[in-house]
């Protein structure tokens, strides 16, 4: 157990039975939320910094490193249940990733309270419009065709995959709201393609912290194998509950979500 808890080091500090707990629930929680809508960060993130001596840039790669393991899972869950639109998914996905890379060399000399409050701004909008427009996301509509339809996608991945590089909470959320509000999807068919995406964001943003060491390894490797079951089994309740049940996840994540970063701006951190 010891040269487990070594391995498990942060910074050099290998970390205590306790803390290694909470971080292995956080990452199973975190899992299963991303599944269902995205902002698994709320949870993980705040797990991470937690603990002395971890820089914010290490907890956003750690916490990368722990969510591609969920995502991952989610997707193929997903692609085998709802045979998502991939004509769709995989362009948005390819810049989406393009765009967590820059976001995430912008993440490592930008403070993120910067852009925080515009962050908050966009969150309030999306949550009134999913709370006055309750029909919303419920059945599939699409809005544009052909390359007006590829255009708006792949501009929705490259805007959002900067974001989820420089911060990341909320980026499936921002994802599935876009797809509803910009393409016409439903709630279930914009949570499958938004895994494909955020796949892709979280490889694009590890292709700049895993060669930088800003990865924590061993409770990055860690947290991701309670990510990958929450991912797993978060993916599949939402698949057999369907859109009106992602709809009222979605609301509670992204009021938590506005209430997290309301009060991180409020308290300076």
């Amino acid at each position: 157990m010891q040269e487990v808890l070594d391995f498990l080091s942060v910074n050099g500090e290998p970390v205590s039975l306790w803390p290694l707990l909470l971080l292995l629930l956080a990452g199973f929680g975190a899992g299963w939320i991303d599944a269902v809508v995205g902002g698994g960060g709320l949870i993980q993130l705040p797990a991470l910094l937690l603990f002395p001596g971890i820089s914010p840039v290490q907890a956003l790669a750690t916490n990368k490193m722990a969510s591609i393991f969920g995502t991952a899972t989610s997707a193929v869950t997903y692609y085998r249940r709802t045979s998502p639109d991939l004509k769709t998914a995989i362009p948005m996905a390819l810049t989406a990733m393009v765009g967590a890379f820059g976001g995430a060399a912008l993440a490592t000399m930008l403070p993120a309270a910067a852009i925080k409050p515009i962050i908050i701004a966009a969150l309030v909008a999306v949550l009134l419009f999913t709370m006055l427009k309750p029909r919303a996301g419920e059945l599939s509509r699409l809005r544009y065709s052909g390359k007006q339809h590829y255009l708006r996608a792949v501009l929705i991945g490259l805007v959002i995959g900067g974001y989820d590089g420089i911060i990341g909470p909320g980026t499936g959320s921002f994802l599935i709201i876009a797809m509803v509000t910009v393409l016409g999807y439903n709630f279930l068919q914009s949570s499958a393609k938004a895994k494909i995406v955020n796949l892709l964001t979280n490889f694009g943003a590890l292709a700049l912290f895993l060669p930088t060491g800003h990865v924590l390894l061993g409770v990055g490797l860690a947290m991701g194998v309670m990510n990958m079951l929450g991912g797993y089994l978060g993916a599949r309740m939402a698949i057999s509950k369907g859109s009106k049940f992602i709809r009222i996840v979605f609301v509670v994540v992204v009021a938590a979500l506005i209430l997290k970063l309301g009060s991180d701006l409020v308290l300076g951190n």
